[in-house]
């Protein structure tokens, strides 16, 4: 069972990853020709594509990707509480799935500030595609961070100022949700 689990968990996780990945790389207008964005949308197509026909995109916004993710985590959710002999309603599958989602888009951000303030430490080439993805990704959050904190004396903190403040939210999330339903 455990083994199972892990399998589950894994394989949703990968996949709910790369089409959240996808969506966020779409809404901050990374570089489609980049290898790893390339690679996000090959992996992500084959649902994707039947999908848009259906659902439109919204003010640039693609929705497909967005309903995508949500149903696949409904699936990973659905399937784990049955596995573990749980029982959730329907408010309750759909309350964990938007949860875990929130969680992973918080995941994806604190991690990539994290990996972009320690590349910076080593001046990497600018022209590295992780590192190109990276810092298109990141830019949103640390722009506006930026201005609000500027470098002292050269050492720019504004990651750190990002990284407390993603963690706060989790938290919150996490107080919230246990809040709803007692079950986290």
């Amino acid at each position: 069972m455990t083994a199972t689990l892990f399998l589950i968990q894994t394989v949703f996780g990968f996949y709910i990853l790369a089409v959240m990945l996808r969506f966020l790389l779409q809404c901050v207008r990374a570089d489609f020709y980049n290898p790893l964005v390339q690679f996000l949308v090959r992996i992500t197509n084959p649902p994707l594509l039947p999908l848009r026909r259906i659902v439109p995109g919204y003010r640039g916004l693609d929705l497909a990707s967005v309903l995508l993710a949500f149903v696949l985590q409904l699936v990973e959710v659905l399937l784990v509480t049955l596995l573990l002999g749980r029982s959730l309603g329907v408010g309750g599958l759909l309350l964990l799935s938007v949860a875990d989602l929130l969680k992973l888009l918080i995941y994806i951000y604190l991690w990539g500030v994290v990996i972009q303030a320690v590349l910076s430490w080593f001046n990497p080439d600018p022209r590295h595609p992780a590192a190109r993805v990276l810092a298109q990704l990141t830019a949103p959050l640390l722009r506006p961070a930026q201005r609000l904190l500027p470098p002292l004396s050269g050492v720019d903190l504004s990651p750190m100022l990002v990284v407390v403040a993603l963690i706060f939210v989790s938290l919150l999330l996490q107080d919230f949700l246990g809040l709803l339903t007692g079950l986290r």
